[in-house]
């Protein structure tokens, strides 16, 4: 019994630590030791924004008109539309709203990115979604830290809204983001998001189509000895999705990509100290919560009657699953986030990562 009990705390400890215990030591670290971006808006680099978009009719005309109105110079912002082999009216209604169009056949949306910056000669890329929105300041925000010559990429802040344009946030997206300010300060994030986000020309590196720019691009910087930031004034703004369901979803999509990452993207090489404890914490045991958490309720019902904190950590684990039967609203998120990580982790086993995927439902 004593192995099955080794193996229940480190598996505890593990979600304990990357759900917990971290983002309280990143915070207090983030004050004591914090690497401050030097900003500048005295210089505006050439710009090139890059929408990557697969069928997109629907919002793209939209979306252009959003970047077209930002408070940037037009004579140093260039809109491009990557398309992803659409075969519906994408292609036409960009071109008709003077954005470039760079047609690809299918291979996904980082194989359309990649091709796309091939013939992009801006000082800066940035990149969205087609179906987000950005706030008209959010771009000058955004490559301001280009100031800083150890910045080669920077991320801003997705608010999530309904239909009427109302904030949607959660406790656990107002959480990441704390996070990801705090890891920004330390040293440099450890994940971005589609819909806004900046890379200088010269730092862009080819990413893997199945791997994607939100968790490749920040690692790979970090790897140049360079440095990935946030943000937090540059605003992008999306839909949620519907319900927790679709959001569920979305997860297992999202995270089939990460455990390819994790498994053959060598995100542990040359990595600064800080950084390195940045990635295993955040990235690593939080897509590894799913199989912590069996490993850990499995032992527990092994350990009953071993001891009085057996009995109440099994209390906990098993009040937390019928906290999301009965559909409490974070721990059903939780649950169903962290089922997510398993199923993905299955998925990827079973039978790889495509590089190609659908727009999740209810987010255009």
């Amino acid at each position: 019994m004593i192995a099955v009990e080794i193996v229940f705390w480190i598996a505890a400890g593990a979600l304990v630590w990357t759900h917990a215990a971290y983002p309280v030591a990143a915070r207090l670290l983030a004050r004591l030791r914090s690497r401050p971006v030097r900003k500048s808006d005295d210089e505006l680099p050439r710009v090139a924004v890059v929408v990557a978009a697969h069928n997109e009719e629907a919002v793209i005309e939209r979306r252009l008109e959003n970047l077209r109105a930002l408070d940037y110079p037009a004579g140093r912002l260039e809109v491009v539309v990557t398309s992803d082999a659409s075969d519906d009216r994408t292609e036409e209604l960009a071109s008709a709203h003077g954005a470039r169009v760079v047609r690809n056949a299918r291979g996904g949306k980082v194989a359309a990115q990649n091709n796309a910056v091939r013939q992009i000669d801006a000082d800066v890329v940035a990149f969205t979604d087609a179906n987000c929105t950005w706030s008209p300041d959010a771009l000058r925000k955004l490559v301001r830290n280009f100031a800083d010559p150890d910045v080669a990429y920077v991320c801003g802040r997705l608010n999530i809204t309904n239909d009427d344009g109302r904030n949607q946030e959660g406790v656990y997206w107002r959480y990441e983001l704390a996070l990801r300010a705090d890891e920004s300060r330390l040293d440099s994030v450890t994940g971005g998001n589609g819909s806004i986000y900046a890379v200088r020309r010269s730092d862009y590196v080819d990413v893997d189509p199945r791997f994607g720019h939100d968790l490749s691009l920040p690692y790979l910087m970090v790897q140049k000895r360079r440095r990935a930031v946030y943000e937090p004034d540059a605003n992008a703004f999306e839909k949620a999705t519907p319900t927790n369901e679709d959001e569920y979803r979305r997860k297992v999509r999202m995270f089939e990509h990460c455990w390819a990452i994790v498994v053959e993207g060598k995100m542990l090489r040359r990595l600064r100290p800080v950084y390195l404890v940045e990635i295993i914490s955040h990235r690593h045991l939080r897509y590894a919560s799913g199989v912590l958490h069996l490993i850990a309720l499995g032992t527990n019902v092994a350990l009953i009657n071993r001891g009085v904190i057996y009995d109440v950590a099994l209390g906990l684990q098993l009040g937390l699953l019928l906290a999301a039967l009965v559909g409490v609203g974070l721990a059903r998120y939780y649950v169903l986030v962290t089922w997510a990580t398993v199923v993905a982790l299955w998925n990827y086993l079973r039978r790889g990562v495509p590089s190609t995927w659908e727009p999740a439902e209810g987010t255009r």
